[in-house]
């Protein structure tokens, strides 16, 4: 794979990552806590999967550690309309 494939990739995950929200299934989730847990600025992401709203803080670094360590896949990053 050219290198300039690897860096068009990598630019494109950022620019997703910038414009992008976590939303929650809500009929999936258990409420374990684990999402809110691994948040590095402490936002409550288990109480927007209990309510069925995605996590539209402007602090939220979009760094995906809730998304990542949800046990059961409950969210996923999809892009706002900011």
């Amino acid at each position: 794979m050219p290198l300039f494939d690897l860096f068009r990739r990598d630019r494109a995950r950022r620019q997703a990552a910038v414009s992008a929200q976590v939303v929650p299934e809500q009929g999936r989730c258990v409420q374990c806590g684990i999402c809110s847990f691994y948040c590095p600025i402490n936002i409550d992401v288990r109480q927007h999967a209990w309510v069925n709203a995605p996590v539209v803080e402007s602090y939220c670094l979009t760094c995906g550690e809730c998304v990542t360590r949800c046990p059961r896949g409950v969210l996923r990053f999809e892009r706002s309309a900011r």
